[in-house]
């Protein structure tokens, strides 16, 4: 049976792509948790409306790729495990173990089914693994399994390590507390300066976000209205009113509706960081 995905489907293709998959497959699982809709002409046809749409999309998704692969490419993550009698584990290191370091390390989230090991790791010591971060982008690491007493044995030194830091800086704090007692006055000064310049830096900023608000949202009306549009001419299309491909006609203006609003609110918290970066610098 012919699909059209509305998704990356791992070993298949992603959004948009017209694939071959067993009718069972189709019916009992893609269909029904939306990865994929009948390839008829009628939604062929929509395919063609929103080709632009979705190779921006794609565009994007790839973006996101490549900069999680620059981050995660030849890094490694260090896993603690109980250890026996040369080097064998007991039990095995697993992909959501690795899932987990990878949060922890670089504070990226990585669905443990894309963490492929190569084979059981049973073993300490270092072990290949490649993580499928989007279609054929892929990006290749090393997990090293250590025995976890060891591990926790270096967490407590630098814990002690950190703890003497504190208290050399506490020591620093207090010299430089006595310093400042002496310019009081000074202080309370450059205090209220402060407090003013905030004010007017924030009202400027409310000024600036309200009127990225206001774009925005004027953009999305304009897309929403577009949909709507499509909508109708879709229901119009639709082979003698037949519901069922009025209804997959709705499902893909539908995923169009959540492609506009999540571009909107991508371009929102884009805004806000450069917003935010900016202030920063000032």
């Amino acid at each position: 049976m012919k699909v059209i995905l509305l998704g990356e489907l791992r070993g298949k293709g992603g959004e948009g792509d017209v694939v071959e998959v067993p009718t069972g497959y189709a019916v009992n699982y893609l269909f029904p948790k939306k990865l994929a809709i009948h390839a008829t002409a009628g939604n062929l046809k929509q395919l063609e409306l929103r080709k632009h749409n979705i190779a921006k999309r794609e565009t994007d998704r790839l973006d996101t790729a490549d900069k999680l692969l620059a981050a995660l490419d030849g890094q490694r993550v260090r896993i603690g495990a109980k250890v026996g009698e040369e080097g064998q584990l007991f039990g095995s290191v697993t992909s959501a173990q690795v899932a987990e370091s990878l949060t922890e390390r670089f504070g990226v989230e990585i669905d443990r089914r894309r963490i492929d090991l190569h084979g059981a790791v049973k073993t300490a010591g270092e072990h290949p693994a490649t993580i499928s971060i989007y279609r054929d982008v892929k990006a290749n690491i090393v997990v090293e399994v250590v025995d976890e007493k060891a591990l926790t044995s270096a967490a407590e030194a630098d814990d002690a390590a950190g703890d003497e830091g504190l208290a050399d800086k506490g020591a620093e704090a207090t010299a430089e507390a006595d310093d400042a007692a002496g310019a009081e006055g000074l202080a309370d000064k450059g205090a209220e300066a402060t407090a003013e310049a905030d004010d007017a830096a924030g009202a400027a900023a409310g000024a600036e976000a309200g009127a990225t608000v206001g774009s925005i949202l004027e953009q999305v009306d304009e897309e929403l209205e577009r949909v709507a549009v499509r909508l109708v001419e879709a229901v119009d299309a639709s082979e003698e009113g037949d519901d069922q491909s009025i209804a997959a006609a709705a499902e893909e203006v539908f995923q169009e509706v959540e492609g506009v609003l999540d571009a909107a609110i991508a371009e929102a918290v884009a805004q806000d960081v450069d917003a935010n970066s900016g202030d920063s610098k000032d």
